[in-house]
């Protein structure tokens, strides 16, 4: 028996989820001119890179703090669904604190209250990969963005056959700061992003098998937060779609070091290093390639030193440890929520509050996948690599 939020929850979710989008703190803190910028760093060899730079914003950060404390979370009636909401709005005003101080001191400080700091345990588990897992180049025959776009869209249909309401937006651009990501729904291609074609179906499994999948159940839920996401869920959506990239049969070794070398420059964000000290670590004594050395240091010290990207390695390890326990998968595509909050959400579901997923990824099913997925339930973190492509 399902269950309708009280009017209470429903305007604070509602507002909450608008506020949001407003923020929009990964587009806020994402440099500009990135493709001139690594021109640049291979014209000085390698030892000066330009400043980074940011698109204008123009947010009223006071008047979205005045819209947050005027929620009505008190008259909430659910005290789960009270809860969450109010933790929601703790990291809404933590967003609003990290694109404010872009560029500014105290943006690394803003950066660990909303995505924490790498801990010693995975300090440790990050230098073990770079340490053990080999360094193998990329395989040739690299497709480009067009081709990666097809295959989106190719994903798409499929997917609609299942859900007819499933849909997303796939558009090419220059300058995105990232080879490929979901942002609000849409999956965002570089212009000059190239991949090797091995690798061109477990990147749509990482991005739409996971992120836009679990919008799409998000989307379904009465609760809206589980489109836009509940604090703290981008560790397990990382684990997640790294997990698909593995389910899909091409997680290269090269990737999972790229995961450890993150966790790595986040830490040195942390500890005021330049961005030519972390390429310089990252490429000379860990042996990432100068490119993904580059863009790695540059994800790291963006805005002044962001450590969402340690989230990817964290991610996956908390989510192999909880699925060597034992557990079924299936619930973690309800939509947008931290692997801590999946009793809340289960309790919710139970009391109909809440939906089971009605679309679960087409790498859970596909050939070979479950026994991947067993695999995965034992497999070391230094050994969480496809083994034949390397």
């Amino acid at each position: 028996m399902s269950h309708a939020l009280d009017p209470a929850a429903q305007e604070a979710d509602a507002a909450l989820f608008a506020i949001e989008t407003e923020i929009d703190w990964l587009s806020a803190v994402s440099p500009t001119g990135n493709h001139d910028r690594w021109t640049a760093f291979v014209g000085s060899e390698y030892r000066a890179a330009p400043a980074l730079t940011y698109a204008p914003h123009a947010t009223d950060f006071d008047a979205l703090r005045g819209r947050l404390t005027e929620l009505p979370l008190d008259d909430i009636e659910h005290p789960l669904i009270e809860l969450l909401l109010r933790e929601k709005r703790s990291e809404l005003q933590r967003q609003i604190d990290l694109v404010a101080l872009r560029g500014k001191d105290g943006f690394i400080q803003a950066s660990v209250a909303l995505f924490g700091a790498p801990d010693a345990v995975l300090l440790r588990q990050a230098r073990e990969i770079l340490e053990n897992v080999p360094v193998v180049a990329d395989p040739s025959d690299p497709v480009g963005a067009g081709e990666i776009a097809v295959a989106a869209l190719a994903a798409r249909d499929v997917y609609k056959k299942a859900d007819p309401d499933f849909d997303f937006g796939v558009f090419v651009e220059a300058d995105i700061n990232s080879a490929l990501m979901v942002n609000h729904g849409t999956l965002w291609i570089d212009a000059d992003t190239k991949v090797p074609r091995d690798r061109v179906g477990a990147l749509i499994a990482h991005e739409v098998g996971t992120h836009v999948v679990t919008r799409q159940n998000g989307r379904r839920q009465p609760l809206k937060q589980m489109e836009t996401g509940l604090p703290d869920y981008d560790p397990l959506q990382e684990g997640l779609a790294t997990l698909a990239e593995w389910l899909a049969g091409c997680l290269p070794p090269q990737r999972l070091r790229v995961l450890a070398a993150r966790v790595v420059a986040a830490d040195m964000a942390i500890a005021g290093r330049s961005l030519e000290e972390v390429f310089t670590c990252l490429h000379e004594t860990h042996s990432i390639t100068r490119h993904a050395a580059f863009d790695t240091a540059v994800r790291a010290l963006r805005g002044g030193g962001l450590t969402k990207d340690a989230v990817y390695l964290e991610g996956l390890v908390d989510l192999l440890a909880w699925l060597g326990e034992g557990h079924d998968i299936a619930p973690l595509y309800a939509g947008k929520f931290a692997l801590s909050q999946l009793p809340t959400i289960s309790k919710l579901t139970e009391e109909g509050f809440l939906l089971p997923p009605a679309l679960l990824p087409t790498h859970l099913t596909g050939e070979g996948c479950a026994a991947r997925l067993d695999a995965a339930r034992t497999t070391p973190i230094t050994e969480f690599y496809s083994k034949d492509l390397t």
